[in-house]
């Protein structure tokens, strides 16, 4: 990912062999990763089981918040892409048992069909 990239916020693809050492003391047993996309410091982590949302906070980056989301809770998704004057993309994830869906806004340039189609083989 360019400095460019990282700056305007467009997701790219995580190296899973590195998240892998650093997720460790987190995964379950036979938990598995299988696609990671970074936006600036933030994380979508799609394992065999769950999708983390990975939050680091504060100048250092070193507050993490790490929320779990089992597939089986996901009810419905909707992807809603950045257009020519709305610049950002938008993933809603309408979870079991919430009455407000969760909200994350992506960049425009952000796989945005990469990571509905990876919540898809997952989630149904």
């Amino acid at each position: 990912m360019g400095l460019l990239d990282a700056l305007m916020g467009n997701a790219s693809e995580v190296d899973l062999i590195e998240l892998q050492q650093e997720l460790e003391p987190i995964l379950a047993n036979d938990e598995e990763l299988a696609l990671a996309y970074k936006l600036i410091r933030d994380m979508f982590v799609f394992t065999n089981k769950r999708l983390i949302l990975i939050d680091k906070q504060g100048v250092t980056g070193k507050k993490v918040t790490y929320q779990s989301i089992p597939y089986k809770s996901i009810t419905y998704f909707e992807v809603e892409t950045a257009g020519r004057f709305d610049l950002d993309a938008e993933l809603k994830l309408y979870l079991s048992g919430q009455s407000q869906p969760l909200v994350k806004e992506l960049k425009r340039g952000t796989d945005v069909v990469g990571i509905q189609r990876t919540i898809a083989n997952f989630a149904l």
